[in-house]
């Protein structure tokens, strides 16, 4: 892959950016790894062809603490990056499926073969089409 993405980590944790960017590093090899933790720093990375990671509980620099109402505040906004959401929980994982985030995972499944390749098939996802 000659294309290098750039996986947006939104509204982690410290602790909880260590993990995800290691898997992120062993399922897209030339990542670009970075974070957001405020609505202005997302702001930067909604027209770069980027995956957002979503945390599913946000803290006070967006303007919902919800990582699926921000998915869903996105796609209605028609902001169109790949978006993946963080949880464990089942049902939140269908709302951000259902506001149009790609499948998504919990953070206990970091090291599963499954995630590597959510997270490949994510950035596959954002290639430039060659055709323009």
């Amino acid at each position: 892959m000659s294309h290098r993405p750039t996986f947006v980590l939104v509204g982690h944790c410290w602790a909880d950016r260590i993990g995800l960017k290691s898997a992120v590093k062993r399922a897209v090899r030339g990542a670009r790894v970075e974070r957001a933790d405020t609505m202005a720093a997302l702001q930067k990375h909604l027209d770069g062809g980027a995956v957002f990671l979503v945390n599913r509980v946000l803290g006070g620099g967006f303007r919902t603490g919800n990582g699926v109402e921000l998915i869903q505040d996105l796609a209605r906004d028609g902001v169109t990056p790949a978006m993946i959401l963080i949880s464990n929980y089942a049902d939140a994982q269908a709302e951000a499926e259902a506001a149009g985030a790609l499948p998504g995972f919990g953070k206990s499944q970091l090291g599963d073969s499954a995630v590597a390749g959510l997270l490949s098939g994510a950035a596959e996802a954002t290639v430039p089409s060659s055709g323009s």
